[in-house]
């Protein structure tokens, strides 16, 4: 039986999805945009869209009852490959600074995303 997650501390969905779907032992976040849920603000900077997509991330894995360290797959969408080193330096310190485990990852770059952002990433989490 699966259950649905959704937190004011991320961005609500901007179509017909959900923030996260919770099957128990695995929760699959959708795709989180650098949108600041408490100004719907957008950085300008590569690096500060990545903490933020990030941290609005671990906010839904946290509402689900989750922490960081419990994120074993991440799927990275970049709008340009060249910030590849920008974005992969502020994933680390990110991994570092919640005391979790680099998660497998898959990093890709895209023709455009919602927003015109520079980034979105999704994640897996299990209970273990």
């Amino acid at each position: 039986m699966s259950r649905i997650i959704s937190t004011e501390n991320a961005p609500a969905a901007i179509g017909p999805y959900v923030q996260a779907v919770d099957l128990g032992n695995l929760v699959f976040t959708s795709g989180q945009i650098p949108i600041c849920p408490k100004t719907g603000q957008v950085a300008e900077d590569i690096a500060d869209q990545t903490r933020q997509s990030l941290s609005n991330v671990k906010a839904i894995v946290e509402a689900a009852g989750l922490q960081v360290a419990d994120i074993i797959k991440t799927t990275v969408f970049v709008k340009d490959l060249n910030d590849f080193s920008t974005v992969n330096a502020a994933y680390e310190a990110f991994f570092k600074e919640n005391s979790a485990p680099f998660p497998a990852r898959s990093c890709v770059e895209v023709a455009r995303l919602p927003k015109d952002v520079q980034i979105e990433i999704e994640a897996i989490a299990c209970r273990r």
